[in-house]
């Protein structure tokens, strides 16, 4: 599993998956375009069959049904009064790893970092720190996380 992916399972939940670019699209089947809305026919009729409902939104499957928002500050505050150590998560992404019990090693953030697509010098790893804390909250925020935006200033 990708450290993003890792960061996800400890956030969400195991059943956590990161959201691909097309990955969504191509694992769900489209829905017909030739279903017509419901409409009235001139007996006054619905034009739908009893029993089954026009193709839409609602008729999606489950798992591709958006669900309330994360609270991603929540979620860290709470695992972090468990923790002895003052962590600075809001901003390092050192000690968001350490709180969610993940390798925070120079290599792991680098993975981490060719991982979510970082192209700068990672000699200077101050500045991709900076970058990789930025970036993870911005992918959870995609993902179905609700962030402060000032963590993803």
């Amino acid at each position: 599993m990708s450290i993003f992916g890792d960061i996800m399972s400890k956030i969400f939940g195991s059943s956590a998956k990161a959201e691909t670019p097309g990955a969504s699209s191509a694992s769900t089947p489209p829905t017909s375009t030739t279903t017509p809305p419901p409409m009235a026919t001139p007996t006054g009729a619905s034009s739908v069959p009893a029993g089954r409902t026009a193709a839409s939104p609602s008729a999606a499957p489950s798992s591709t049904t958006p669900q309330a928002p994360i609270d991603i500050k929540a979620v860290l505050r709470d695992l972090a009064k468990s923790k002895k150590q003052k962590l600075n998560y809001e901003k390092s992404i050192v000690d968001l790893l350490k709180l969610l019990d993940l390798d925070s090693s120079a290599a792991a953030r680098k993975e981490l970092a060719t991982e979510l697509g970082y192209s700068g010098d990672m000699k200077k790893s101050a500045k991709m720190n900076v970058w990789l804390h930025k970036q993870v909250m911005i992918k959870l925020a995609a993902n179905g996380g609700k962030v402060p935006k000032e963590w993803m200033d």
